[in-house]
């Protein structure tokens, strides 16, 4: 891949993260959050390590994120409206976008600060190698992500669920309104 295609895909992938925290509406945050995670693994598909590439686009951008999309279109959270007149936020987005950018300059103006290409082996990126790690040295973690994220979508759904005294207070408040209509 030319390092111009390479800095393009890196640029992309910072604006869209920068869209997964700038947005005010979740649903468009989970969209910016699935382009960061798509051109993710066109940079893995780039670099050669093409399994990784497509488990990404295929797991996390495919399956889990529309898992979270589900659960926040079942939440039905309203976005939130933009603050109006506060200093102090937009400040510090100043700084911090200034120090980033500062950060940036001075990475790619210096040869020397670049990551050089080693030698890779011979399995680099190959599913008995992501295997070997995932399941040998990693196993505990991966896990425990899977038991976390199937306790936050259960979460979520009984988040969303109304409570049950709610229910049985609304069907016994049901007879009384048509009595009343009737009489």
């Amino acid at each position: 891949m030319p390092a111009w295609l390479f800095i393009f895909f890196g640029a992309l992938a910072i604006v869209a993260a920068f869209g997964v925290i700038v947005q005010r509406n979740p649903v468009h945050c989970l969209l910016s959050l699935v382009l960061t995670l798509l051109v993710i693994a066109v940079l893995f598909i780039a670099e050669g390590a093409v399994v990784v590439g497509f488990l990404q686009a295929i797991i996390y951008a495919g399956a889990i994120m529309v898992i979270f999309l589900f659960v926040v279109w079942l939440l039905n959270i309203p976005g939130t409206p933009a603050p109006g007149g506060q200093l102090a936020p937009k400040f510090i987005g100043a700084i911090a976008a200034s120090a980033l950018g500062s950060m940036l300059f001075a990475f790619f103006s210096e040869p020397e600060a670049a990551v050089r290409a080693g030698a890779m082996a011979a399995d680099y990126g190959s599913i008995s190698s992501l295997a070997r790690v995932l399941f040998a040295d990693y196993l505990i973690a991966f896990e425990v992500t899977s038991v976390l994220l199937l306790a936050a979508m259960v979460g979520a759904v009984a988040l969303a669920r109304p409570p049950k005294n709610l229910d049985a207070k609304r069907d016994a408040e049901e007879p009384r309104r048509d009595e009343a209509a009737a009489g």
